[in-house]
């Protein structure tokens, strides 16, 4: 499996720049890297090369591939055709081109996530660089596995333990009838199989995410006082979807700025503007992406014993935090983030006893 890397912050061509020289840096040690970005100009200008669909090779070791989303959507249409046949005597998609379909909003990060995991699963990387948005949608995008698997697992519950529900998994006349008025091919094994091959996925999703040895991010600002509000911002809005920030990159001429302060505990690397090419300062100000990582704080720790729950939720303080309670359940809004967080067995069910701010972590006690 492959390291994942990204970079949140404001300033876009500093986000590209460190993404193409931690491709440089990785593929310089030896490891097979893949260097993937959205369709926009900004890599192939600053890498002098065209950029395509696919993984195309431009230097020992390292691979480049553009996201076009109506290419990504168009190859994954066709395999929702073949999972419709599957379930379906009859199916209805099989005149629908993926040439035709119109993109929605979202649909260009969730494809864009799903073909990072099959260039994970592939074998043939040993780091994926992605160079995305760097703002709230790019965190939304790497939440999407604990986010689907909520919806998964809380309508599912309610669609079985509805009256409907029960009708139809319990009754032997309505499963017959149903399988004649709508050409489905009703076997138990049909219809829990799509649902455990989904939470296959996401449960690796949310275990890969989890690890900072396979998916980091990295915040990049200036010494702007707006980049650095921006940074702050999505370094604690990036705990809500339990994404671990390894550390800052700090883009400045100046080696006498001091962010320590403003980002306390991450270690603040200060890396220079690289102009016209010159790539070789740039590496070699680069951190141990992996070495920091593991270091930093996890956005989530769960002690049964003391029967509490600690967020690290930097950037926040108490009064912009709406905490709700239900059920196996708490929910925690911070910014533009909403994280909902399933507590074990030891927890689940009781009543939330206080929370508090102490560290830059909310301390949530049962």
């Amino acid at each position: 499996m492959a390291l994942i890397l990204t970079f949140l912050g404001k300033g876009g061509s500093d986000r590209t720049k460190i993404a193409i020289a931690a491709a440089k840096l990785l593929a310089s040690q030896g490891k097979r890297v893949l260097l993937a970005g959205q369709a926009e100009p900004a890599i192939e200008i600053l890498l002098g090369v065209t950029v395509n669909p696919e993984p195309q090779e431009i230097a020992p070791n390292l691979q480049v591939v553009q996201f076009q989303t109506t290419v990504l959507l168009e190859r994954n249409w066709e395999e929702v055709k073949k999972l419709e046949a599957q379930y379906l005597r009859t199916p209805i998609l099989k005149e629908i081109y993926g040439q035709e379909l119109a993109v929605l909003p979202g649909m260009d990060t969730a494809l864009a996530l799903n073909a990072i995991r099959e260039y994970d699963e592939s074998g043939k990387y040993d780091a994926i660089i992605y160079d995305a948005t760097g703002d709230s949608s790019t965190l939304r995008m790497l939440g999407m596995p604990e986010s689907i698997s909520w919806y998964v697992r809380r309508f599912r519950q309610l669609f079985v333990n509805s009256d409907l529900g029960k009708t139809i998994t319990e009754s032997p006349l309505i499963q017959p009838l149903i399988s004649t008025f709508f050409n489905v091919n009703w076997t138990a094994d049909n219809f829990s199989q799509p649902t455990n091959q989904v939470n296959n996925l996401l449960d690796k999703g949310k275990a890969a995410l989890a690890d900072p040895k396979r998916i980091a991010a990295f915040l990049v600002t200036s010494n702007d006082p707006v980049e650095v509000a921006t940074a702050r911002y999505l370094w604690g809005s990036a705990q809500q979807v339990g994404l671990i920030v390894g550390g800052v990159l700090l883009v400045s001429s100046d080696t006498s700025v001091n962010l320590t302060e403003e980002f306390a505990p991450l270690p603040v690397s200060v890396v220079p503007d690289a102009k016209g090419g010159e790539w070789e300062s740039l590496i070699d100000a680069l951190p141990n992406f992996v070495a920091q990582a593991v270091q930093a704080p996890k956005p989530i720790e769960i002690d049964v014993n003391t029967r509490q729950v600690r967020l690290f939720l930097p950037g926040f303080d108490k009064k912009q935090v709406k905490l709700t309670s239900i059920g196996p359940e708490v929910t925690v809004e911070a910014g533009d983030q909403r994280r909902n967080i399933f507590l074990p067995p030891a927890l689940s069910g009781k009543p939330v006893t206080g929370a508090k701010f102490q560290n830059q972590y909310l301390i949530i006690s049962f």
